[in-house]
């Protein structure tokens, strides 16, 4: 069973189980047709997080995210330059050029969860997404209004304009129904499934990389490239209602601040009411709060590793626990892919490019991150990032095993959101008894920085005054939005499997029979 964001990223994956592959290689081929597919999204130029568990064994995190250059350059050498992105009813500033590209791991990762996991031959994993970029992928709507949002990125540059250039629409980027063919990124995923990954971070490419950055303003050297290594780290396990739950380890924050929520939310009563309810959304909202709070406390600079330690010590949730208990209860792109197979294989692999530095490495098709030009990761400021560093994420794959002996595998993309969104489906499958569909699917809230986020879909009859008096800066939303993530999961239970791709961000769910 495979969900994920794309189409042609859940065909990858199926093609592969279909081949005989297990979880891993379908979980490989998917995520490289999604750098075709789900380009604004993700990319090889960018990185992220696997949760990984073969055949019922431990659960492992390969961590495959950007890591911070060896050596900085004085701002005023460096191609840094601000864009807007224009959300329709907001607008966020971004930092694009070569100056805010960060090392790549995305295929260092997967060459190495292919080394540790999977069974069939890289080059028939790579066949899928050579198909796609050659032949072409037809551009859905979400895809659409991603190339919509950051067209100042996509058409920084007038190669990048070309390779993303409407067929049917002079003048403008690819629009919903256009083919978007790749054919120069084609031949890349072939030089990767000829030479490997020293074609990226030792050969050809990586020589491409650093002769561009030192000629217009870029941070890469050689050794950054060819220092660069995917680190296996044992995920954090907890318990939630008698169900165990492992998600992604520091330096990575997004799976502590899920876990810190669900804490607070194990030692409280379970929700009050129904789904909906105004008990239900007012001890979210708490939870939501206590949780910004308390990364605040344990990650006071904002782009170093939060403490687990300090974050789930007792203590300091004892703290926060009193608080709620004293009340009466009243945009980066990133994109997810899920995998089981009838062995027992279980793959949760979430993915971002930031927004693309909009500067493609010559000749090759492939952009790389501007993740030192998002302030989100850069909290303190740009510039001040420390050098040869994982950069912390909010990515948070995560795996639940449930009493019933079942198992769900899930992630979601969504930037801060991330974390609420998987929260709030855990809540729905194992508070409220949900199956998987409708757990993923139902509305959600988010609250960051004391602004409350409500989404479109909730029942008109609950009375909301009393969380909306508590929360005066919020926003009622008028529909469904990507703004609150997109939960793709699979699960295998007494039923067989399952599977829910998130409507907010174009999820498809593929099942397989394996040959």
């Amino acid at each position: 069973m495979v969900a994920a964001g794309h189409p042609a990223t859940a065909e990858a994956a199926a093609v592969i189980l279909e081949a005989g592959g297990n979880a891993f290689d379908a979980v490989i081929a998917g995520q490289f047709a999604a750098c075709v597919a789900e380009p604004v999204l993700c990319s090889l130029g960018g990185g992220g997080f696997l949760l990984a568990r073969k055949g019922g064994g431990p659960v492992e995190a390969l961590d495959f995210f950007v890591q911070t250059p060896l050596r900085k350059r004085s701002p005023e050498e460096i191609e840094f330059l601000p864009i807007v992105a224009d959300f329709g009813d907001a607008q966020q500033e971004f930092h694009i050029g070569l100056g805010s590209v960060a090392t790549p791991g995305m295929v260092a990762g997967l060459f190495a969860a292919h080394r540790r996991y999977a069974s069939l031959p890289m080059r028939v994993l790579l066949e899928p997404a050579v198909r796609f970029a050659r032949e072409g992928v037809r551009v859905n709507a979400l895809q659409a209004y991603a190339f919509r949002i950051v067209e100042a990125i996509y058409a920084h540059t007038e190669e990048s304009r070309q390779v993303y250039a409407s067929p049917t629409r002079p003048g403008s980027l690819v629009v919903e129904g256009d083919l978007l063919r790749q054919t120069r990124l084609a031949d890349s995923l072939e030089r990767l499934a000829a030479e490997g990954e020293s074609w990226f971070y030792r050969g050809e490419f990586a020589n491409l990389v650093v002769d561009l950055c030192r000629r217009d303003g870029g941070l890469l050297g050689l050794d950054d490239l060819r220092r660069y290594r995917a680190e296996v780290r044992e995920p954090v396990a907890l318990e939630y209602r008698g169900n165990r739950i492992w998600i992604n380890p520091p330096p990575s924050s997004g799976g502590l601040l899920l876990g810190f929520a669900l804490m607070l939310l194990e030692s409280l009563e379970p929700p009050r009411g129904a789904f909906g309810s105004a008990g239900h959304l007012e001890r979210l909202a708490q939870v939501m709060a206590l949780t910004d709070r308390a990364r605040l406390e344990v990650q006071p600079g904002g782009d170093a590793p939060v403490d687990a330690g300090r974050l789930l010590d007792p203590a300091l949730l004892a703290r926060y626990l009193n608080e709620v208990a004293g009340r009466s209860p009243a945009m980066r792109g990133t994109t997810h892919l899920s995998v089981m197979d009838a062995e027992g294989n279980v793959a949760s692999l979430t993915a971002s490019n930031g927004e693309g530095c909009g500067v493609l490495i010559p000749d090759t098709g492939i952009m790389l991150n501007n993740m030192l030009g998002e302030q989100d990761l850069n909290p303190r400021g740009f510039f001040r990032w420390r050098e040869d560093q994982r950069l912390t994420s909010m990515m948070a794959p995560t795996l639940l095993s449930r009493r019933d002996g079942s198992e769900i595998a899930l992630g979601s993309g969504g930037s801060n959101r991330i974390r609420t969104a998987i929260l709030q489906v855990l809540v729905n499958l194992l508070d409220f008894g949900m199956p998987l569909e409708p757990a993923v699917e139902a509305s959600r809230i988010h609250l960051e920085e004391g602004r409350l986020s409500v989404e479109a879909g909730f029942d008109p009859d609950i009375d909301l005054r009393v969380l909306l008096a508590e929360y005066p800066d919020h926003r009622i939303w008028a529909q469904r939005s990507l703004f609150f993530g997109g939960v793709h999961g699979v699960g295998y239970g007494p039923d067989g499997f399952c599977g829910a791709g998130d409507p907010r961000r174009g999820g498809v769910v593929r099942t397989a029979r394996s040959a």
